[in-house]
């Protein structure tokens, strides 16, 4: 029998931690204030009613009624379907490999809070702590010194996976999330209660309502959709396959997208008000200090909490402890998805499938402590995220959309739903709306990276670590999707199937 979660609560919970990560404190405000500020809101918003909502139904209807990981859900829709369940499954996995060495960082920096351990420049503090190497093919051997804090994060990772669904990932997140909007929520008060802390919140949420005219704007806000809300590689088709079948899945979408977006707006207020602080502090504009990634994390922000009048060391606690906690959890539903992959097409126990997981993201995310771990980590996650993502969505609502029954899937999400998901606004935005956006940012993407490459890095660099990481996840994805898989793994239950054939 498949394990499930204790209770509909636990699930939300769960898909909320994946869905709050790192993006939502560093990434957000920072794409927010440089596309039109309070403007910006209304085309985020629109995104998420017409992606990111719809998007959560699918899956969610997909894993909770196949009751499989992404390649098993997939391939009872449509045998046909299943390569790209296993393309999501690799997506994750790379995602994984290098997403636990900025948890790494964010440990570490925990540390470093109390006693402001960056010193006069954080930025040249962070080159050297990592022992950044000039390009991306020079290693420049293992940094001994995030050692410790790598085994801690791997064991705890370990812990939490051994665990299982409801005793492990559940009560992580359980455990995680009040810790995390603790932690929020001091930030936040700290930041508002600064001098000049207007100026960084107007940076932000000043309206420029002209730039509703670009198209690079509506791009920006649906795909800060995509890289927010953990949809399109397999996360939520995941966790949903572990729900009782009379779920409302249209109720927890709406849940998880409300909240996630809530969260993104209240962190961006505690990081922008001491971004202005800073700016003042420095007597420069708040463009010119702001920043979003890494960049706004281990270099703006900690020069910042350094020019605080007071409580220097509570922010940085606060702040990176925030990135901890969110980077934990959603590390821990991203290795799920490969677990739970695994686990349905060999029928292995799951203890072996985390152990199959774990042990090749471990060998492999050692490359990213090592001196060319920044830069490594910068490829791979630009051509990962702008490329492999969204052509994973991008496919995935073409093939669901257009070559299965999505008014079925619309059935079923509604049979157990308190408020039911409209046929217009659900089959229109999944079959066009963002279809068309998803394609155009593809299209966008692919290209620029093709004629301008990525940043200053040698095209040998982005050859291997961009290009080169696409082709894995490509190649990976072939060769589990023709492994040899137990007999009727495509097919349903025969509860699942009666509950199926009801909309057929």
């Amino acid at each position: 029998m498949r394990e499930q979660w204790n209770s509909k609560v636990g699930f939300i919970v769960s898909a909320i931690g994946s869905a709050v990560g790192l993006g939502n404190l560093w990434r957000f405000p920072y794409v927010a204030a440089n596309n039109g500020g309070g403007a910006f809101l209304l085309p985020y918003l629109i995104a998420i009613i017409t992606a990111g909502i719809p998007i959560l139904i699918m899956e969610y209807t997909i894993g909770k009624s196949y009751r499989g990981g992404a390649p098993a859900a997939l391939a009872r829709l449509n045998r046909r379907f299943e390569w790209l369940g296993w393309v999501q499954v690799m997506i994750s996995f790379m995602i994984l490999i290098y997403y636990l060495a900025i948890v790494v960082w964010t440990l570490s920096y925990v540390g470093f809070s109390f006693t402001q351990a960056w010193g006069a420049d954080p930025s040249k503090f962070f080159v050297k702590f990592l022992g950044v190497t000039a390009n991306a093919h020079t290693l420049g051997g293992i940094q001994t010194n995030l050692l410790i804090p790598f085994i801690v994060v791997w064991v705890l990772a370990a812990v939490i996976m051994y665990r299982g669904i409801s005793k492990g990932v559940e009560l992580a997140c359980k455990i995680g999330l009040p810790i995390l909007m603790v932690l929020t929520c001091v930030l936040v008060i700290r930041g508002i209660t600064l001098p000049h802390a207007a100026d960084g919140l107007q940076y932000m949420f000043n309206p420029d309502w002209s730039s509703l005219a670009k198209p690079s704007v509506w791009i920006a806000a649906y795909g800060q959709i995509f890289y927010s809300l953990s949809i399109a590689f397999g996360i939520m088709i995941s966790y949903s396959s572990y729900l009782p079948m009379e779920t409302d899945v249209v109720n927890s979408a709406f849940i998880t997208a409300t909240a996630n977006h809530g969260f993104e707006l209240f962190a961006g207020i505690g990081v922008f008000s001491i971004i202005g602080f800073m700016a003042y502090s420095q007597g420069v504009p708040v463009e010119q200090v702001a920043g979003a990634g890494v960049g706004l994390a281990f270099m703006t922000f900690p020069t910042a909490i350094s020019s605080l009048p007071t409580m220097q060391a509570l922010t940085g606690v606060c702040f990176f402890g925030a990135l901890f906690v969110a980077g934990i959890t959603s590390l821990v539903s991203i290795s799920q998805v490969i677990v739970t992959a695994v686990k349905d097409k060999f029928e292995i126990s799951h203890n072996r499938a985390v152990t199959f997981t774990l042990v090749p993201a471990f060998l492999l995310s050692i490359f990213f402590v090592t001196g060319a771990g920044l830069n490594i980590l910068d490829i791979l996650d630009a051509f990962i995220n702008n490329i492999g993502l969204a052509v994973s969505g991008f496919l995935e609502l073409i093939l669901v959309g257009w070559f299965f029954k999505l008014e079925q899937i619309r059935q079923m999400a509604n049979r157990y739903s308190n408020f039911p998901a409209s046929k217009v606004w659900f089959i229109g935005c999944l079959k066009f709306v963002t279809v068309i956006m998803l394609g155009i940012m593809t299209f966008l993407n692919t290209r620029g990276f093709v004629l301008n490459g990525y940043g200053e890095y040698s095209q040998m660099d982005v050859n291997i670590f961009g290009w080169g990481s696409l082709l894995i996840v490509v190649i990976g994805a072939v060769v589990l999707n023709n492994a040899k898989s137990r007999e009727g793994y495509a097919t349903l239950d025969p509860l699942t199937t009666k509950e199926v054939a009801l909309y057929e």
